[in-house]
Order: C-alpha cells, then sequence, then structure tokens
C-alpha cells in the first residue's frame, strides 16, 4: 500500500515537473515572439511601409500575424516582395508568383543538397542527369502544389516614386506543407522515372526540408 503511494506520489511529481518545464518553455517562447514583434514594427515604419487592403491599423496587422504564428509552432511566415508595380492588383500577383518560386526553390534546394551530399556517392552513373532532371520537375510540381498552402496574413506598401512597392505576408502550416511537397516529389519522381531505389530516402529529404 505504501509502495503504491509512493509511486504515484513520485507520478504526480514528474508530471508536475513536465508541465513546469512546458511552462517555461512556453514563456521563453512567447518572450521570443514579441521581440521579434517589436524589432519588425520598428524596422517597417523605419522604412515608411503602410498596411495595405484593411480596415486595421499597421500595429493591429502585424500583432495579429505574430499571434497566429504564436499559437501554433508548425506555422512559419513568407514573406513575398515586390520592388515596383503600377497597381495593387498588379502587385498581389506579382507577390504571390515570387513567393511560390522563393518556396520551391528553397525546397528544391535544400533536397539537391542533401542528394549531393548524402547519397551521390552511392549512386549509379546515370543517376546525376536522373536527378538534374528531377530536381527541375521537383521545384515546378512544389511551386503548384504550395499555393493551396498559403494562407494571406498582412500586405505592406510604400509608394516609391515610380511606382509602389510592396509586401505580403504568408503564414504556411508546415505539416500541410510537407504533404504538399510529398505529393510534388512523387509525381517529379515519377515524371523523371526516379529509380525506386532512392525514392524513399528523397522522400525523408523532403519531409525534412524545413523542419
Amino acid at each position: 500500500m505504501k509502495t503504491r503511494i509512493l509511486m504515484r506520489m513520485m507520478m504526480l511529481s514528474l508530471f508536475c515537473i513536465s508541465l513546469s518545464v512546458q511552462a517555461q518553455s512556453d514563456r521563453q517562447y512567447q518572450k521570443t515572439m514579441n521581440k521579434v514583434y517589436k524589432a519588425k514594427m520598428k524596422e517597417v515604419k523605419k522604412q515608411k511601409w503602410q498596411v495595405s487592403g484593411t480596415s486595421l491599423t499597421l500595429e493591429a496587422a502585424l500583432m495579429t500575424h505574430y499571434r497566429t504564428l504564436r499559437a501554433d509552432e508548425s506555422k512559419r511566415e513568407l514573406i513575398a516582395h515586390v520592388s515596383m508595380c503600377q497597381s495593387l492588383n498588379v502587385c498581389k500577383s506579382t507577390a504571390l508568383n515570387n513567393a511560390l518560386i522563393e518556396y520551391a526553390q528553397s525546397a528544391g534546394s535544400y533536397v539537391r543538397g542533401r542528394i549531393t551530399s548524402d547519397m551521390m556517392n552511392n549512386a549509379s552513373a546515370d543517376a546525376p542527369e536522373e536527378f538534374d532532371k528531377f530536381y527541375a520537375a521537383y521545384e515546378r510540381l512544389v511551386s503548384a502544389e504550395i499555393k493551396g498552402e498559403l494562407e494571406f496574413s498582412l500586405a505592406l506598401e510604400k509608394n516609391t516614386g515610380s511606382g509602389k512597392a510592396y509586401q505580403v505576408w504568408y503564414i504556411i502550416d508546415e505539416d500541410s506543407a510537407s504533404r504538399a511537397r510529398l505529393k510534388a516529389m512523387r509525381r517529379a519522381a515519377e515524371e523523371t522515372r526516379l529509380a525506386q531505389e532512392y525514392a524513399r530516402q528523397v522522400s525523408q529529404f523532403v519531409q525534412e526540408a524545413f523542419e
């Protein structure tokens, strides 16, 4: 009986310690994100950006963005830049295109680097050409697949004298993005007939890309 009570007390103690550690970690994360928000707020004001397409103030729009990020650690931001455009419609479409290209290139570069460093020594003689075709197809398909995973968060604009500079801030759920990258990888492998012997390891690189 005493042993059972002691075990329960030990389990309760460990549970409380775990909660305390988690709470401390959460507070540290919140503190870090608050610093990020304050630094970014100072930066965009100094650069004379104005919030676009909303009745929210710049402060409120940025705060909402960072609150969304703080609420879920699987979410990450992607900021697309347009140096000059003449109308907001053109700004928006160009920013979206730039975001898709940037994300796809980042994903492709990571996978290319991992394949080159971890796999090429053991690859067959015809593998480099096969992989070159795969990289191009993978980036193109990631760009198409990830489009549906970009969640608009806020937009900023400022006059440049000859037009507008524009930024769109997107939020991506990394779990959904990982599934989109895997789908793109499978389609790219089918298109380029990437050897099955490489598929499992490449799939691992694709999943790890933004962890």
